[in-house]
């Protein structure tokens, strides 16, 4: 079983491609919390990593799933795909995040927290 671990300062993405290699290969789990600016990353599920930050203060309304791919360049690289995101009571009818400025925020807080190196 995989812990995930919150990320609230910069890493690089050939850690982050080292922690998805102990996971799944060439992808990781992550949870972004749009408000707060962090994300965590590397549970087994979503929700485990949904799980950690709500214990860390987060609130469930600011939290959204995704899986990223540190290998590869571009845009595509984010995949806004995870069970959390369901929520048709708050207009999220699939998966993904349908809100274009929700995933510009996601993208934002990505940006920042995972840089090249």
């Amino acid at each position: 079983m995989s812990t995930g671990r919150i990320v609230s300062t910069q890493i690089s993405r050939s850690d982050l491609a080292m922690w998805a290699e102990d996971q799944f290969g060439d992808w990781i789990k992550g949870v972004v919390d749009v408000s707060r600016g962090i994300l965590a990353v590397g549970g087994d599920l979503h929700a485990d990593d949904e799980a950690l930050l709500l214990a860390d203060g987060s609130r469930q309304q600011d939290l959204w799933g995704i899986n990223l791919y540190p290998e590869d360049e571009g845009p595509d690289w984010i995949e806004f795909d995870s069970m959390i995101n369901i929520r048709p009571r708050d207009g999220n009818r699939s998966r993904g995040v349908d809100d274009r400025e929700t995933r510009a925020r996601i993208r934002d807080v990505v940006d920042a927290l995972i840089v090249a190196k």
